[in-house]
């Protein structure tokens, strides 16, 4: 399974659009931030065909803590999340092999 780093998104971007690397890091960190500044304010973010960014809420439960033996009370709490689109899961299940 080949990785993508953010450097390589930029590089791709740059390549295609003919638009200098500097600016297209630019776009892409302030994409970024935007996404996180709106999950940390408590709104989802929605890219039609590409997917949603989305806060999930983990229900209070019971953990262990295995070198003391004991249980613990791990509360409630959110967690940010990414759901594809339908469009997107498709084109995956389509030209993605499996292994």
């Amino acid at each position: 399974m080949k990785k993508m780093t953010k450097a390589d998104i930029v590089t791709k971007i740059s390549e295609k659009l003919g638009i200098e690397k500097g600016d297209v890091q630019a776009t892409v960190e302030s994409f970024m931030e935007e996404v996180k500044t709106s999950l940390e304010s408590g709104d989802n973010v929605y890219l039609r065909g590409f997917g949603s960014f989305i806060i999930k809420t983990r229900a209070e439960k019971t953990g262990r803590n295995i070198s003391k033996n004991t249980t613990i009370k791990i509360p409630a709490h959110n967690i940010p999340a990414f759901k594809p689109a339908k469009v997107f899961v498709e084109g995956v299940k389509s030209n993605v092999q499996v292994k």
